[in-house]
This record gives structure tokens, sequence and C-alpha cells, in this order.
């Protein structure tokens, strides 16, 4: 199945304690359905001291999102919208914003 959110997408988190939040997706996990969107989904890690001399303490990673809590921010309107798929007149299948018909390239 087709990719509605990708890598390097702007998108909106429409539930959670991250809830109105805008990030870029930084990674996609097709097999869970799950992405990491940066400055969203705060969690807090208590890692130990390593011998490669890292220090330990407690650090601030993103934590995943499931595809279906995010919308993707349309580039043309800067409004969250939905996506569906057209095939041009070349036999290429884009990704198209709902709300305005624009293409959205990437």
């Amino acid at each position: 199945m087709a990719a509605r959110i990708r890598k390097g997408d702007t998108v909106l988190v429409t539930t959670g304690k991250s809830k109105r939040r805008t990030g870029e997706v930084l990674r996609i996990f097709t097999d869970s359905n799950r992405a990491i969107v940066a400055g969203c989904a705060i969690a807090k890690r208590h890692t130990k001291p390593t011998r490669m001399g890292e220090a330990g303490g407690i650090i601030e990673k993103e934590a995943t999102i499931h595809l279906s809590n995010l919308k993707l921010i349309d580039p043309k309107s800067e409004k969250p919208t939905r996506v569906g798929f057209r095939i041009l007149e070349d036999g290429q299948k884009v990704r198209v914003a709902k709300a305005t018909g624009q293409v959205i390239e990437g």
C-alpha cells in the first residue's frame, strides 16, 4: 500500500499529549504503522553510564506516534488535510491533498 505520510513531511498531531503540535517526520516504522515526529511525544529514558564514557542520566527523546493520529500539512495552504492518490497522464502515482486538490511533492 502506498504511504500517505512519508519521511520529511510536516504533520499535525491530532491526539495524545502532543495534540495540536506540528513537526517534521523523522522516521517511519511501516511494520507497526508508527512514526517519530520531531518535538512531539517526548519521553524520558533513564540510561546507565557506558564503558565508552557516555554519562548516564535522564535523556529526553521522541517516542513513536501511530499514523492514524497524524494529519499531513498541505504545503500550499499550510492547513491540515487528508491525503488521496491520483495517477497522472504519464502513469505516475502521486499524493494529492484532498482539501485543495494540489499534488504533494516528495
